[in-house]
C-alpha cells in the first residue's frame, strides 16, 4: 500500500477522483506501515521474547474460552467464581448490564473472530457448527439494541468474513454456505423495529420476539437513548447490507446518523450524553469521549475508512476540531457542556475514554495520543487496573474494573503507530497484572475494587472478543498470523469486517449531500494519514519526549491547576482564590468571590451560604475558577465525614487449596483493632457456640487463638466482640443470618458501636453477607482447617505459598453493580472558618428492621444528578477514602427460556471437579513458572 501511496510516509493526498477502495483501505493501512520506525526509549524486545509473550497470550485465551465451553455453554457469559453460567432470569438482576444478555451464547460468538487471529482454525470451526446447531434468535428476551449489535450481529458478521476467508484458502470450512451471514441478516431484521421512530433514532431495547410497543414485548416505552448507542450501528449495518444486498439496513444506520449530526450544538459542534429518540432534545448536555458517545465519534472516522464516503470525515473532523477544543486538556479528556464548552461539566474521567488514544493514531493525531496514553499508563501503574472512573488527580472515583479492552485496543495501535517497544513493556505489564490479579480457577474475574484486589463474579464476552485479540496482535510478527490483518478493519467490539466491501454494492452508497470533495477546506479537513517521516523528523526519541514529563503525573495533584497557577505567576496576576484560604470577613475575598459568580449569603442563624451561578461570573474563565472554588469548598466540607468513614477491608483464604487466591469483600467495623493502622490478622477459623455470639461461648478451648464465626442478629456486634474475645479469640467474622444475601443485591456497612465505649475490644471485626460467608462454611466442610488473613486489601502470596509452587491468583468474591455515588449540591453552609461540618453531606445509619438489634452504620446513597443548563457542578466524596457499596437491591427478573433445543439449567460444579480445574490450573501456572514467565 506505500507503494501506492507515493512513498514509505504513506502520507499523499488523496486525488478527487481516487477509487473509494484506495481511499478507504489507505486510511486503514497507513498507520500500520509505521512499524518500521522505532523510538529509542525502550530497549529493542527480542523476536523470542514477543513469542514468548505471545504464547502466554494463547494459554491465557485457552484458559477463559476453556472454562467457558466447559462450565457455562451454551449460558451467554461464564461467571468465573462459581464456575456456572450466567443466564437471564437465573440469576439476580444487575439492572442493564444484563441488556447484553439475549440466551444467544454471547461470548461463544463474540469469540468468533478471535479464534481465527489467534491461529485456532479447528476450534473456530468446531465454533461455527455449535452455534448453527444451538444458538437460537427467537428469544422472549428484551435486549440492548446497542449490544446486540456491536457483540452479536458484529460477532456473525466478523465470523463470516473469516469463514469466507479460510474457504477461499482451500483447508478449512470447505462446507460453509453463508450460513452465519444469513443467521446476521436474519438478526438484522429483528433489530429494524427499535427504528421506527420520528426521528429515526432506535429504542434502546428490543425483544428478539415480538419486537417493540406490543404488550408482550415489555418494551418500546422508552424515550431516551445514548448518543453511542443511536450512532454506533453504521459499521454492522452497512456491511450486512454490502454482504447481502438488502440496502435497508445501510439505509437505517445512515438515517440515526444523519439525525445527530442535524441535532449537534451548533456553536461548540459537540454532542450531549443522551438524546430523546423523538423529538431530539438533548437530555444530557454534558459532552465527552467516554461514556454514552465514544463509539459514535470512532464510527464516523471508521465509517468512512470502510464505506469511503467524505460526508462521515467531514463530520469527524469538525467534531474532533471541537474535542481538541474544548475537552482536551492534556493530558486530560473531560466532559464540558455542549452549550457553555469552557465550562467543565466533571471532575473525574471514566475507563471508556482510554480507547481515544487508538482513534487518535487512526486519525494522524499523534502527539495527544501518546500523552493521553502516558497518562492513562501511569494510572494502571499506581492501581494495577484502570479504574471505572478516577479523579483529575487520579483518585479512585468508581473502583470496579470488568477487565475492559480499551487501553489494551490503543496500546496496539500505538506501537503500530510508532514502532516503540516501550509499548511492548505496556503490553507485558498488562499480560502480568491479568495473571496475578484477576485470573482465578474458572477463568478471568472482573475486579470489584482495585484497591482491594476483591473479584467480582463476572467475565465480560467482550474480554475473550477485544483483550486477546489486540494483546496477541501486539506480540505477533506478520507471519504468525495466517492471514492479512492489514486487509480489515476493526469495529468497536474489535470484529474484523473486511475494506473490500467499500467497493461492493456501492450503488445503494449515499451520496454526499453535504458537499463536494472540491469544496471542503483542506486546511481544516485533512486527508492524509500520519507521515511517520514527518512525525518522527530525525529524532528517535520523539515518543519518548512526549512521555517523559507524564512519568510522575499521577503522584501529583492535578496538573491543570498547577500550570493555571503558574501562568498566573508568569503573567504577574495573583492566582485564583483557594477554598483554604477563604475567609468571609474580607472584602479581598468577597470581590473575588462576586468576580467568580459566586454568591455569599448570611442566614439568620450566622451561617453563611455560598451558591455559585456561572453565568454571573466576569468571564468564562472566572467561571471556571468558580467552580474549582465551589469544588474545593465542598471537599473541605465534608473532609471530617470522609475520616469517619472506612474503606471495606478483605478476608483473604490462605490455606490449602485456595494459596490466597479467594478474596472476600467484607465489612468493616467501626470498633476493635484497624486493619489500615496494624498488621494484618492470620488465623484458623472456627465457630462459636452458641453461633449468634450473644453470651458467654460455650466452647472457648475451640476457639482460642482462632478467628471465631458469628451469626448476625439478636445482639449488638459489639457485645458478640466482646464474648469472643474473652474465649481468647483473635478476630472475629460476623456472618449475615439473611440466608443467600450477597453484595451484589444489599449495600454494604459499617458495624458500629453499641453507643457506649468499645476501647475495650482490641481485636478485629469484619462482616460478610451470607453468599461469601457460605464460601468459608462450606470450605469447613470439606477441609476442616481453614486459614485466613484479615487485612484492608489482599495480599501477595507470602513465602510459604512460594515454597509450595502454587499460582498467585486472587479469588472469590461477590458481583457488585455500579456504584451509585453520592451527589451534592454547590450550595455550601458554612458555620464558621475553624469548622465546616455542616455540610450537606452527613452519614445516615441504615435502616435497620425492628427484629434486627445490631448496629449498622452506612452512606446513604443518592442518585448523582447533573444538570449542566443550571451550571450546578455535582461533585461525589471520593472514593479513595470510603468506596463502600452502596447498591440497591434489584428484583431478578424471570423470564422464560424460549429455546427449546438448549439446556440453560445452571450447571453447579461438585466440589471435586472444581479440585481438578484448579490442579490443572495449577499445573499450568508451574509449566510457565519453569519457562520463567
Amino acid at each position: 500500500m506505500s507503494e501506492a501511496g507515493g512513498g514509505p510516509g504513506c502520507g499523499f493526498p488523496v486525488p478527487q477522483r481516487a477509487p473509494w477502495s484506495l481511499v478507504a483501505a489507505t486510511a486503514a493501512l497507513c498507520l500500520v506501515s509505521a512499524t518500521s520506525v522505532w523510538t529509542a526509549g525502550a530497549a529493542p524486545m527480542s523476536r523470542e521474547e514477543k513469542q514468548k509473550l505471545g504464547n502466554q497470550v494463547l494459554e491465557m485465551f485457552d484458559h477463559a474460552y476453556g472454562n467457558y465451553m466447559e462450565h457455562a455453554y451454551p449460558a451467554d457469559e461464564l461467571m468465573p467464581l462459581t464456575c456456572r453460567g450466567r443466564v437471564r432470569g437465573q440469576e439476580p438482576s444487575r439492572g442493564d448490564v444484563d441488556d447484553a444478555l439475549g440466551k444467544f451464547s454471547l461470548t461463544l460468538i463474540d469469540s468468533l473472530d478471535t479464534l481465527v487471529v489467534l491461529n485456532k482454525t479447528k476450534e473456530f470451526e468446531d465454533a461455527v457448527r455449535k452455534v448453527l446447531r444451538d444458538v437460537n434468535l427467537d428469544n422472549d428476551v428484551v435486549v440492548s439494541v446497542f449490544e446486540t449489535n456491536i457483540r452479536v450481529l458484529g460477532g456473525l458478521l466478523g465470523g463470516h468474513s473469516l469463514a469466507i476467508m479460510l474457504k477461499e484458502k482451500g483447508e478449512y470450512m470447505q462446507w460453509y454456505n453463508d450460513e452465519l451471514l444469513q443467521m446476521a441478516k436474519q438478526l438484522g431484521y429483528k433489530l429494524l423495529p427499535a427504528f421506527n421512530t420520528t426521528s429515526g433514532l432506535p429504542y434502546p431495547r428490543i425483544n428478539l420476539k415480538f419486537g417493540i410497543r406490543k404488550p408482550e414485548a415489555r418494551t418500546g416505552t422508552e424515550t431516551d437513548t445514548c448518543t453511542a448507542c443511536a450512532g454506533t450501528l453504521i459499521l454492522e449495518f452497512a456491511a450486512l447490507s454490502r454482504f447481502t444486498g438488502a440496502t435497508i439496513f445501510e439505509e437505517y444506520a445512515r438515517k440515526a446518523l444523519d439525525f445527530l449530526w442535524e441535532k449537534r450544538q451548533r456553536s461548540s459542534n459537540l454532542v450531549g450524553v443522551t438524546i430523546n429518540i423523538h423529538t431530539g432534545d438533548w437530555v444530557r448536555k454534558d459532552s465527552g469521549v467516554g461514556a454514552g458517545i465514544d463509539s459514535y465519534y470512532e464510527y464516523l472516522l471508521k465509517a468512512y475508512v470502510l464505506l469511503g464516503d467524505d460526508s462521515f470525515l467531514e463530520r469527524f473532523n469538525t467534531h474532533y476540531d471541537a474535542i481538541m477544543r474544548y475537552i482536551s486538556q492534556p493530558p486530560l479528556l473531560l466532559d464540558v457542556h455542549i452549550h457553555k464548552p469552557m465550562l467543565n461539566a466533571r471532575t473525574w474521567m471514566d475507563a471508556l475514554l482510554a480507547f481515544f488514544p487508538g482513534l487518535q493514531v487512526l486519525k494522524g493525531d499523534i502527539r495527544p495520543a501518546i500523552e493521553t496514553h502516558e497518562m492513562l499508563y501511569q494510572v494502571i501503574k499506581k492501581h494495577n487496573f484502570l479504574p471505572e472512573a478516577f479523579t483529575t488527580d487520579f483518585r479512585v472515583h468508581w473502583a470496579q474494573h470488568p477487565l475492559r479492552p480499551e487501553f489494551a485496543e490503543s496500546t496496539y495501535f500505538l506501537y503500530k503507530a510508532t514502532g516503540d517497544p516501550y509499548y511492548l513493556e505496556v503490553g507485558k505489564t498488562l499480560i502480568e497484572n491479568l495473571n496475578k490479579y484477576a485470573r482465578v480457577p474458572c477463568g478471568f474475574a472482573a475486579m470489584k475494587d482495585v484497591r482491594t484486589g476483591s473479584h467480582e463474579d463476572r467475565m465480560d464476552s467482550f474480554f475473550l472478543a477485544e483483550m486477546f485479540k489486540y494483546l496477541y496482535l501486539l506480540f505477533a510478527d506478520k507471519e504468525d498470523i495466517i492471514f492479512d490483518i492489514e486487509d480489515y478493519i476493526f469495529t468497536t467490539e474489535a470484529h474484523l469486517l473486511p475494506l473490500w466491501l467499500s467497493t461492493t454494492n456501492q450503488s445503494m452508497s449515499k451520496k454526499n449531500t453535504t458537499s463536494e470533495y472540491t469544496e471542503l477546506d483542506d486546511s481544516n479537513f485533512d486527508w492524509t494519514c500520519p507521515n511517520t517521516q514527518i512525525l518522527f523528523p530525525n529524532d528517535p526519541l520523539y515518543a519518548q519526549s512526549i512521555r517523559e514529563p507524564l512519568k510522575n503525573v499521577v503522584d501529583k495533584s492535578c496538573p491543570r491547576g498547577i500550570i493555571r497557577v503558574e501562568e498566573s505567576f508568569r503573567s504577574g496576576a495573583k492566582p485564583p482564590l483557594r477554598a483554604r484560604d477563604f475567609m468571609a470577613t474580607n472584602p479581598e475575598h468577597l470581590e473575588i468571590l462576586k468576580k467568580m459568580g459566586v454568591s455569599l449569603i448570611h442566614l439568620k442563624d450566622g451561617r453563611v451560604q455560598l451558591v455559585q451561578h456561572a453565568i454571573q461570573a466576569a468571564s468564562s474563565i472566572d467561571a471556571e475558577d468558580g467552580l474549582r472554588f465551589m469544588q474545593e469548598m465542598i471537599e473541605l466540607s465534608s473532609q471530617q465525614q470522609k475520616e469517619q468513614q472506612l474503606p471495606p477491608r478483605a478476608v483473604q483464604i490462605v490455606s490449602h487449596p485456595f494459596f490466597g487466591r479467594v478474596v472476600l469483600t467484607a465489612g468493616p467495623a467501626q470498633f476493635g483493632l484497624d486493619l489500615s493502622k496494624h498488621k494484618e490478622t492470620r488465623g484458623f477459623v472456627a465457630s462459636s457456640k452458641p453461633y449468634n455470639g450473644c453470651s458467654e461461648l460455650t466452647n472457648p478451648e475451640a476457639v482460642m487463638g482462632k478467628i471465631a464465626l458469628i451469626q448476625r442478629g439478636q445482639c449488638m456486634f459489639a457485645e458478640k466482640a466482646r464474648n469472643i474475645q474473652n474465649a481468647g479469640a483473635i478476630g472475629g467474622i460476623v456472618i449475615d443470618d439473611n440466608e443467600g444475601s450477597s453484595s451484589d443485591t444489599a449495600p454494604l456497612f459499617q458495624m458500629a458501636g453499641d453507643g457506649k465505649d468499645t476501647d475495650d475490644i482490641k481485636i478485629p471485626m469484619l462482616f460478610l453477607f451470607s453468599k461469601e460467608g457460605s464460601i468459608i462454611l462450606d470450605a469447613i466442610r470439606e477441609y476442616e482447617e481453614v486459614e485466613v488473613l484479615l487485612s484492608d486489601k489482599a495480599k501477595d502470596r507470602d513465602p510459604e505459598m512460594e515454597n509450595e509452587e502454587q499460582p498467585s491468583s486472587e479469588n472469590d468474591s461477590q458481583n457488585q453493580s455500579a456504584e451509585q455515588m453520592t451527589s451534592i449540591s454547590q450550595e455550601v453552609d458554612l458555620i464558621d472558618q475553624e469548622s465546616l461540618e455542616e455540610s450537606s453531606l452527613n452519614s445516615h445509619p441504615e435502616s435497620l428492621s425492628p427484629a434486627d438489634t445490631d448496629n449498622a452504620a452506612s452512606v446513604s446513597p443518592s442518585e448523582q444528578n447533573s444538570n449542566p443548563a443550571e451550571n450546578h457542578e455535582t461533585t461525589s466524596l471520593d472514593g479513595e477514602c470510603t468506596d463502600l457499596d452502596n447498591q440497591l437491591q434489584e428484583q431478578s427478573e424471570t423470564e422464560e427460556d424460549s429455546s427449546p433445543n438448549v439446556s440453560w439449567g445452571k450447571k453447579v460444579q461438585p466440589i471435586d471437579s472444581i479440585l481438578a480445574d484448579w490442579n490443572e490450573d495449577i499445573e499450568a501456572f508451574e509449566m510457565m513458572e519453569k519457562d520463567e514467565l
